[in-house]
């Protein structure tokens, strides 16, 4: 797959500069690549269907790319949502998805949120024994059909991104079952709430080990068998076992990958699949990242302290991360010459700086590329996450467009509208530019 999706964008590439959608005038875009977004919703779904038959609803986490486009795309796909805020519910029905194809996370859920969510019929994951109190009341003044659960944390140890794990000791998510007392008290929590007949667990994400984060499943897994058992029912029919796969940054080798997840899973928690429970799962990085792409111009070229330098337009305001802790979230850069063709020539060390106005703003250091031209581009592939959908207005800078692409049999590049780019007016606006007396009156 990696081949073949980097086929496909190295036609994009050219095809935005013939185009136009990357130019002097527009010299930053964003580009999607729905057939890979497909394929990785694809081996999704047949990596659990390899392993279980039991019911699962994949829930694209929509934070990592919240673009109603993309989320009817994933919907088209056979996914769901899961949303944290008012905001991300709000895209979820604008892109169509059915509240029983919708789950909603969040530690710091208002009653407002809980009431709109049983009205709708939504899935909610409470996040601690006080919102339980909140949920009894509301479950109590009007029926629903919201299936509800809650979130635990089986505090089984960080990854190497800790902003990132979870399931650490003093983790801000969920119920610490090994905190003194914790986990009789959610046994009791679950007998005293008939209604209540889901748990819900997530380790982490990026730099989190798939042995980690099937420990922290089968935690759960036991933690379920436990309450079941002293129910003396099926009180818990659905564990929600959360998302969280790492994406391989260095390479378009998509690893680790689904299939070799779901069977760690089947290894470490055979019960899980038995048919019993029902499953969710909430996946959001891993299912976006490597098909995005950020396009941009160099504008200028220059040498310091004899390392060349490349400017362009690209960088802290979209690759956030990279910029602010490069050794946890480092991008490739692809070199492409003024036409959008792959560069040849000798491998020089040089920097590739974003246009923010301030010393850090640098998409990679020390790099080995060929040597970057006033006009070329520049791709940064495995972006299409928590990057170009998530910007950060430093500078005032403009949102760019994103498009999505697909590739014909004969190479014929049809780009779609995902967003447009942000103008100037609508930047003003956002900063208040119909109030501009308001504090001088």
């Amino acid at each position: 797959m990696g081949r073949m999706a980097s086929y496909r964008r190295d036609l994009a590439v050219r095809a935005s500069v013939d185009q136009g959608l990357l130019s002097p005038a527009e010299p930053v875009v964003a580009l999607l690549d729905t057939t890979g977004i497909r394929a990785s919703a694809a081996a999704l779904t047949s990596a659990f269907a390899a392993v279980t038959d039991t019911r699962v609803l994949h829930a694209f986490a929509v934070k990592a790319a919240p673009l109603v486009p993309v989320l009817r795309l994933l919907h088209d796909a056979g996914l769901g949502v899961e949303v944290a805020s008012p905001g991300e519910l709000a895209l979820a029905r604008a892109a169509g998805i059915p509240p029983t194809h919708t789950v909603l996370d969040s530690p710091a859920k208002t009653p407002a949120e809980l009431r709109q969510a049983l009205a709708l019929g939504i899935a909610v994951n409470a996040d601690n024994l006080q919102e339980l109190d909140r949920l009894d009341a509301l479950v109590a003044s009007a029926p629903t059909a919201s299936p509800l659960g809650l979130r635990v944390n089986p505090q089984v140890g960080a990854g190497s991104i800790g902003a990132l794990s979870t399931a650490t000791a003093t983790s801000k998510f969920g119920v610490a079952l090994r905190d003194e007392g914790a986990r009789a008290a959610v046994v009791q929590a679950y007998l005293d709430r008939p209604w209540l007949t889901r748990l819900h667990t997530h380790t982490g994400s990026q730099g989190v080990p798939l042995a980690l984060m099937a420990e922290g499943v089968g935690e759960a897994y036991a933690l379920a068998e436990e309450i079941n058992h002293k129910a003396g029912r099926q009180q818990i029919d659905t564990l929600d076992i959360g998302g969280g796969l790492p994406v391989n940054f260095t390479s378009d080798e998509e690893t680790p990958t689904y299939a070799e997840y779901a069977r760690l899973l089947a290894d470490t928690a055979p019960g899980l699949l038995d048919g019993r429970y029902r499953l969710v799962t909430e996946f959001g990085r891993s299912l976006l990242a490597k098909h995005g792409t950020v396009l941009t111009r160099v504008e200028y070229t220059k040498t310091s302290g004899g390392r060349p330098i490349a400017v362009t337009h690209a960088g802290v305001q979209l690759a956030t991360r990279t910029v602010y802790a490069p050794d946890s979230w480092p991008l490739r850069i692809l070199a492409y010459d003024a036409e959008g063709r792959p560069r040849a020539g000798e491998l020089t060390v040089q920097d590739v700086a974003g246009p923010a106005c301030f010393a850090g703003d640098l998409l990679a250091t020390g790099r080995e590329l060929p040597l970057l031209h006033p006009g070329d581009v520049v791709a940064v592939p495995d972006t299409g996450a928590y990057c170009f959908a998530h910007h950060y207005a430093y500078n005032s800078l403009p949102r760019p467009a994103v498009h999505g692409f697909t590739v014909a049999d004969d190479g014929a590049v049809t780009f779609s509208t995902v967003r447009k780019a942000q103008t100037l007016d609508e930047i003003v606006a956002e900063a208040g530019g119909a109030h501009a007396n308001a504090l001088v009156r």
